[in-house]
């Protein structure tokens, strides 16, 4: 290992004199030290593999008046250990007498890492398929030595027998491991392995931030500056009342007693209570307040413990957080013994943290990594400790400056989350702390402005009942009958508070206008921002751009049960980010007094059979199928005939660019008009091979949205599919799915939903190809729950997707090309459907309903050449021609005389005029 330093020598030195952290040289070198062993964690890994021990509980000593050996054919040697008959748990202190003790042999000493095996008897199983909630998974308590026992996870609910307990400081030579088993458990054996550090990037070693935190403090949330601007609101408006709850709490005692020889179990109350503490302390100069805050935070952080429940990193963080706002709004109270012990006890919890530390074993731009660990919690302890350890602040800095802000900058071109509605929301309010502490740390925003964009992707995704349209892993639409409004308070809170913007501000109040932290909303609230209500300023339709692309178009923004607005979206084009994400390239929802068509995917534990085989997959979406009997989905048993399954995400706009695993095809046309404000139509087109493998050769999806702007038919929606398969025998589904029993008749199929005695229904007439051409086949419940061989049992029944609809519409025969057109109308109850007239062109289809007179492209091109439309019947109408290409065009009239002149736009390919009965020709022009 000499050597090793020997080489890294002159790195030193040269970094030290470059440096600009004014620290003492002995920390500077133990830090860079450090750093030198995670260099090669990947040469101590390799070793660390042939240090495991694994010990069958064969070898334990057991105390034979709890527990006894039980034949189990799923363990190691067929016998596990477990509490007899009648014999009471004791992990909670019931009795001293472990019910194991392994004798363990650790050579070398150091830091290891111990799991456990162990799988459930009938009664654990019964209270597996019982349970709610990862807290009601089975705890084994653990003790090393004499030292402080510990409660840890041993079996969770989603049966996963091997579980990662944590990690434990151990010394050489021989030494006891004592166990109490929960009942419905039977163990296998205990396992150790050398823990190795995270290994730090070769950028991040050498990074030196371009962007300090200040030298004095306060730094989180407020500086010099801006700290008189949050005193100066604090009886202001709607903070007077958060103000008032925050000195109630700063007033009230608070219990701290607490027995040292057993762990101190977390607090979300104590925290609350520091935190309210400390800021009184830093908005009044109560220096009593500050000092019980820094006692409180002292104790709890130096015993606390939180175990290896699923997640507990974020309760974990969330202590790292608030320890480090009173370290930083108390910091003139604390004595040198209190910053040791907050510094210490920060790096403790820091390195239990699922992102390790140093914390590079997840990415930053996506999975948990994305969450409140770097972006909140460790960039805050690392600029409330800057001074006495510089290095956390290095590391995260380099995280979210050079790694989060540069791919955010890409991906927020399109203003909406790539990991859905509920994910994306989570995840995107981390984003914001971390751009709202830098912004209040250095009064400079960070990250691009377009970060400001983000939160209409919400406002745009609600449906007029208040939940939302479907978007990644998520939950269901509620026991039939019920209604809620979907919430995210926080984010919308952050996203108004940032960019300043009334309309984000209205929605936060429509969320119940609280949050559960009176703190920070007093640290960031305005009171004089005054929230705007009506949202007829926002455009009924939205184009979401280039890089997940997509279209949503509705006819109103009337949240209210009764309202009978018609909300629909498209996806397509761009790229595919992963984990949450879903496969679901070209996929159409539709809603109308109700969830007309969509999603049937419902989301509980992650990497499930039932989650990567149809929550996530393209055949619980509506869209295009195609079998390629041959075609292996990744991790999947499955083939469903949809777009790649990819779980893997790209860590910079280089890979995502580059990587044809995130190709998500490409988006062609997006138009709206001829009002930008209120269009009555909305186009959009997208290529989609890329999103497929090389199964499909040609796919284009395309969308007229039609406001028809009448009571009776509120919404008509004209689809065409031109597809083209590498095998003429890979069959085709032209895939839509529904909540509600769907209704087949001679010429369409019906689809219904209803708000009270509201009746919404959508009258699906495919024209192309015809009725003696296909074959439509209705799956329903079970059998809709399934990917054709496979079925699969729903993780929550009482939801109406568990037992929804899958129409697919197939071709009689096999063709390697084939061309869909299918007309959509939205209908008020019984009313009766609009007369549909369509012909075709050389190159278009040209649709007629009511006023509406729409031409679209019949090839996957665009049109370049000339054509003709006839309107056959006296009236005026709009005539919307789609798929041309850009450049100029004219418009003539049968006898040749020219009307009009138009310039087709790029990447719009839309043409939009009014007409009256006659035959017009519309060719490309010179002029």
């Amino acid at each position: 290992m000499r050597k090793y330093y020997t080489l890294l020598l002159p790195i030193i030195l040269l970094t030290i004199a470059l440096s600009s952290f004014k620290v003492a040289k002995d920390n500077y070198f133990q830090s860079r030290k450090l750093l030198s062993l995670e260099c090669y964690s990947k040469e101590y890994q390799k070793s660390a593999q042939s240090n495991v021990i694994t010990i069958n509980v064969g070898k334990a000593t057991i105390n034979q008046k709890t527990v006894a050996f039980f034949d189990d054919e799923r363990l190691t040697n067929k016998k596990g250990v477990a509490l007899k008959e009648g014999i009471k748990e004791a992990i909670n202190g019931e009795r001293n007498q472990p019910d194991l003790v392994f004798d363990v042999d650790m050579i070398p000493p150091g830091r290891y890492i111990m799991s456990t095996y162990a799988v459930t008897d009938s009664e654990g199983e019964n209270l597996m398929n019982k349970a709610k909630t990862k807290f009601e998974s089975l705890f084994v308590k653990i003790q090393i030595n004499e030292e402080r026992p510990t409660k840890r996870v041993v079996y969770v609910p989603w049966n996963r027998p091997k579980q990662e307990t944590g990690k434990f400081n151990l010394s050489g030579g021989k030494q006891q491991v004592k166990l109490w088993l929960p009942r419905g458990v039977r163990l296998d054996y205990i396992q150790f392995k050398p823990y190795i550090p995270p290994a730090v990037p070769l950028k991040a070693l050498e990074y030196t931030p371009k962007i300090l935190p200040p030298t004095n403090h306060p730094r989180l949330w407020v500086n010099q500056q801006n700290l008189p601007i949050v005193k100066s609101r604090l009886n202001q408006g709607e903070n007077k009342v958060a103000w008032a709850e925050v000195k109630k709490m700063a007033y009230d005692s608070y219990d701290t007693k607490h027995d040292p020889t057993t762990e101190r179990q977390y607090s979300s109350e104590l925290e609350s209570v520091a935190e309210s503490k400390a800021f009184y302390y830093l908005m009044t100069g109560d220096r009593k307040k500050g000092r019980e805050a820094v006692r409180l935070m002292a104790d709890y952080i130096a015993n606390v413990e939180f175990g290896n429940i699923l997640d507990i990193t974020r309760e974990m963080g969330r202590a790292i957080f608030v320890a480090s706002e009173v370290y930083d709004w108390c910091y003139d109270l604390l004595t040198v013994e209190e910053k040791a012990i907050f510094t210490n006890n920060l790096m403790r919890l820091a390195d239990d943290m699922e992102i390790g530390w140093p914390p590079f074993l997840q990415s930053i731009v996506n999975g948990h990594g994305n969450e409140a660990q770097v972006a909140r919690d460790l960039l805050a302890m690392s600029i409330a400790i800057y001074n006495e350890n510089p290095l956390p602040y290095q590391y995260t800095s380099y995280a979210i400056l050079e790694e989060l802000i540069p791919l955010r900058k890409f991906e927020y071109q399109s203003p909406r989350h790539n990991q859905g509605v509920n994910y994306g929301a989570y995840r995107f309010n981390w984003d914001m702390h971390a751009a709202w502490l830098f912004r209040r740390m250095t009064g400079q925003e960070l990250f691009d402005e377009n970060i400001k964009n983000v939160p209409a992707y919400w406002m745009y995704m609600r449906v007029p009942d208040g939940q939302m349209l479907r978007d990644g892993d998520g939950f269901g639409a509620g026991e039939v009958g019920t209604q809620y409004y979907w919430k995210n308070a926080l984010t919308a809170f952050l996203s108004y508070t940032y960019s300043r913007d009334p309309i984000i501000k209205a929605e936060f109040q429509r969320q119940g206008g609280l949050l559960n932290n009176p703190v920070l909303f007093l640290l960031l609230n305005d009171p004089k921002l005054e929230a705007i209500h009506e949202l007829t300023s926002l455009p009924l339709t939205m184009d979401f751009g280039p890089i997940l692309g997509s279209m949503i178009a509705r006819t109103g923004w009337n949240f209210k049960k009764n309202s009978s607005d018609v909300v629909a979206e498209i996806k397509g084009g761009g790229y595919h980010f992963g984990n949450h994400q879903h496969s679901d390239a070209g996929s159409i929802q539709l809603y109308y007094r109700g969830f007309q068509f969509g999603d049937l995917g419902l989301y509980k534990f992650y990497g499930t059979p039932y989650d990567m085989n149809f929550n996530k997959r393209s055949i619980s979406h509506s869209m295009m199928l195609a079998i390629d009997p041959s075609e292996k989905f990744l991790n999947t048993e499955s083939n469903d005939g949809g777009t790649r399954l990819n779980q893997r995400f790209p860590k910079t706009q280089k890979e995502v660019i580059e990587d044809p695993m995130f190709n998500n095809g490409k988006v062609l046309s997006t138009s709206f008009g001829p009002s930008q404000q209120t269009p009555s139509f909305s186009y959009f087109s997208a290529d989609l091979v890329g999103a497929y493998t090389a199964k499909i050769s040609k796919y284009t999806r395309s969308l007229c949205f039609l406001n028809m702007e009448r009571e009776d038919i509120p919404a008509v929606m004209i689809l065409t599919d031109d597809i083209v398969t590498a095998d003429p025998n890979f069959r085709k589904y032209w895939q839509i799915n529904a909540l509600n029993i769907p209704e087949e008749t001679k010429k369409s199929v019906i689809l219904y939903s209803k708000h009270d005695d509201l009746v919404g229904k959508t009258h699906i007439q495919m024209l192309i190809p015809a009725m003696e051409d296909r074959n439509v086949e209705i799956l329903s419940g079970k059998d809709a729950n399934s990917s054709f061989l496979f079925k699969y049992d729903t993780p929550l029944i009482d939801q109406p997707e568990a037992s929804g609809h899958r129409i697919l519409f197939t071709p009689k025969n096999r063709n390697s090309h084939d061309r869909f057109l299918t007309i959509m109308q939205v209908a008020d109850g019984d009313a009766t459907p609009l007369e549909v007239k369509h012909y075709e062109t050389d190159v278009s289809y040209v649709i007629q309903v009511a006023d509406r007179v729409v031409s679209m492209s019949n090839t996957a091109s665009l049109i370049e050449k000339s054509f003709t439309i006839d309107i056959a019947t006296k009236g005026e109408y709009q005539v919307i021609l789609t798929g041309m290409k850009s450049g100029k065009w004219s418009v003539k009239e049968k006898k040749g005389k020219e009307k009009f002149n138009f310039i087709v736009l790029e990447d719009k390919n839309t043409l939009y005029f009014k007409a009256h009965e006659g035959e017009y020709t519309i060719c490309p022009s010179s002029n």
